[in-house]
């Protein structure tokens, strides 16, 4: 989808349509890619260039929000095909994607290395040379488009966004939420924090959600999944759930099966607040939508109850 700007969405075909974006931005026949979804996605960004006229040697930039697999799992792979281009990331981050073994390993003891291999492929190494570190106020030159790449922690300790004041928009990775097209009502866009784990961290989440507003962009663009306005509300929405959730972990601490009762306590806030935006699905619909994100956020929490 092409969108004012240069700038274009991705859907990386990861999970399901509308599930997981990555962008192109196109300024004076430059190209940079903002995420860029699994091994299995990078067919999908080299067909944007060729749709918007632009070759592979045409891109500059790789920059990612983060290195969770989903934003980032394709980047050894999408670089090896992008002769010119550097990949931009946060300093914390940068050493995953040099060496993506330890990333790797910690993956694949949660899903199972078939499962690995199955919905992201082999990570494959970035040359050191080709890796930029990304500190807080960072900015990338695209073809004199400033990019600024802002520390947004609280969904990841390495999780940048990205700042585009000619299009006044933010791409926000995950720390601005999820917002699937299929929640969308007359009320607008449906939103939820993500929590997953390992370093969520509410007092920082809030913070970043915070600073990306201060900005007053007319736009968000999430990977989970593309633009959405009306960001007061959005944010509003973000802070009063992250505060329900945390509620709702301290709660299940105490009880025996804290993860099934965390689960059943984040499916029923998402239902009730699903049904107050106006959304008439099913509970069955709910769950084949935020089946794997409530079991997600449910870790999430959990990992930070321990912490």
């Amino acid at each position: 989808m092409t969108l004012s700007h240069g700038i274009h969405t991705i859907d990386t075909g990861f999970v399901r349509p509308q599930f997981d974006a990555a962008y192109l931005l196109v300024e004076k026949g430059r190209g940079a890619f903002i995420d860029c979804g699994t091994n299995h996605s990078v067919p999908r960004m080299l067909a944007a260039l060729d749709a918007c006229g632009l070759t592979a040697a045409d891109v500059d930039w790789l920059i990612l929000t983060h290195v969770h697999l989903d934003h980032a799992g394709g980047a050894g792979e999408l670089i090896a095909q992008l002769p010119n281009a550097k990949l931009v990331v946060h300093p914390r981050g940068a050493r995953h994607m040099i060496d993506p073994s330890k990333l790797w390993a910690g993956a694949s003891a949660v899903y199972g290395e078939a499962v690995m291999e199955r919905d992201y492929g082999r990570l494959r190494p970035i040359p050191a040379e080709r890796v930029i570190e990304a500190v807080d106020g960072h900015v990338v030159d695209l073809a004199g488009r400033l990019l600024r790449c802002i520390d947004t922690p609280g969904h990841a300790k390495h999780h940048l966004a990205i700042h585009d004041p000619r299009a006044n928009v933010c791409f926000t990775g995950d720390v601005f939420g999820l917002s699937y097209r299929e929640f969308d009502t007359a009320r607008g866009a449906f939103i939820l924090p993500t929590t997953s784990p390992v370093q969520f961290d509410p007092d920082a989440l809030h913070a970043s959600i915070d600073r990306l507003v201060a900005l007053k962009p007319a736009a968000m663009y999430l990977t989970h999944f593309n633009r959405v306005d009306e960001i007061d509300r959005l944010a509003g929405d973000l802070h009063g759930q992250i505060d329900a959730m945390v509620a709702l972990a301290q709660e299940a601490n105490q009880q025996p099966d804290r993860h099934a009762s965390l689960v059943t306590s984040l499916t029923r806030l998402y239902a009730d607040r699903a049904k107050a935006h106006g959304w008439q699905g099913s509970h069955e619909q709910l769950l084949e939508l935020l089946g794997g994100d409530i079991e997600l956020n449910a870790q999430g929490l959990g990992v930070w109850l321990d912490r």
